[in-house]
């Protein structure tokens, strides 16, 4: 078969080569381009007589898709498989692999990191301190004690949980189903309403899909109690950023640290949460790490091969 791996992955050259050498072995041809791209043609070119295509985090277009007469299987080497397009896989039967568990240390390290900006105003003391006309310090708050809600207990979820648990939070809950492990850990499943309106911390970790999409509403954004902060490293569109905007300036919400957005970055401008008060913002880096990108790159060609030896893994769609 010939397999392509479509863009970068963020790690040596070396350790590619080292990680397709199995691949290769077992009489299959590797391609590897190092240089992405976004553009739907150039992706359908590589793509062309590919059986099995590997990508990161950029668009994979139905175009790509239909053009690829081969393809049967696309190794999405991130952890979110929204960004393909998953009825024109579905219409030719290709499967759809994801690398779960590759960012969730990473994931909910920056979940801390964000929560500390806005609880200690890092970010803010750090520009304040290179005034010539120092406008004072900024006093504070701390996580231990406080009550953080989990929406959504999955992995990243999970450890996310275990990291606030270590600075002393308590910890409640809102998912599908309950898990065991979560409640040894001390956290107490609630429904999504008395989560927000409880909740001094929250925190989401559920995927993008039609049932996620706009999920936290300015409605329900607006049972958090003004003390608040929200933090999101999911998926932007789950939540009404322009409305999560608006309760930042009035107010009704304390701060918030964002990850994500409903585009990704470059962000327009005129986009409001760009202009809220008490915003803290990254630009859709909680799984960039050196270490993410290293188990991502062997999560993913760990995938090619059980699917090459028939033994697919890790499929999020058939």
């Amino acid at each position: 078969m010939l397999i392509k791996l479509l863009e970068p992955l963020r790690v040596p050259n070396e350790l590619i080569e080292e990680l397709a050498q199995p691949i290769k072995e077992r009489g299959h041809e590797f391609v590897y381009y190092e240089e992405k791209t976004t553009d739907a043609k150039e992706l359908a070119e590589r793509s062309k007589d590919a059986d099995v295509v590997m990508i990161a985090n950029n668009p994979y277009p139905a175009e790509a898709i239909e053009q690829a007469d081969q393809l049967k299987f696309i190794n999405v080497a991130f952890t979110g498989v929204d960004h393909v397009d998953g009825e024109a896989a579905k219409e030719k039967g290709v499967k759809i692999a994801n690398a779960a568990g590759y960012s969730d240390q990473s994931v909910a390290e920056l979940v801390i990191g964000l929560t500390l900006d806005v609880y200690r105003s890092i970010s803010q003391g750090n520009a304040d301190i290179r005034k010539e006309d120092f406008p004072g310090m900024i006093q504070g708050r701390e996580i231990k004690g406080k009550t953080v809600g989990i929406i959504g207990t999955g992995n990243i979820g999970m450890q996310t949980a275990r990291l606030f648990k270590a600075f002393g939070a308590n910890l409640i809950g809102y998912n599908n189903s309950e898990k065991e492990e979560a409640k040894e850990l001390g956290l107490e499943y609630v429904s999504l309403d008395e989560l927000l309106k409880t909740s001094d911390i929250v925190t989401v970790h559920l995927p993008l899909n039609e049932e996620t999409e706009g999920f936290l509403s300015k409605e329900k954004l607006s049972l958090m109690k003004e003390s608040a902060v929200l933090i999101n490293c999911a998926r932007g569109p789950i939540i009404d950023n322009d409305g999560l905007a608006e309760l930042l300036n009035e107010g009704k919400i304390a701060g918030a640290g964002l990850d994500v957005f409903d585009m990704e970055p470059p962000i327009p401008s005129d986009y409001p949460i760009l202009q809220a008060k008490n915003a803290v913002l990254t630009p859709h880096v909680a799984y960039l790490t050196d270490e993410a990108m290293v188990e991502r790159a062997k999560i993913a060609f760990d995938n090619t091969l059980a699917f090459l030896e028939g033994n697919p893994q890790n499929i999020v769609q058939e």
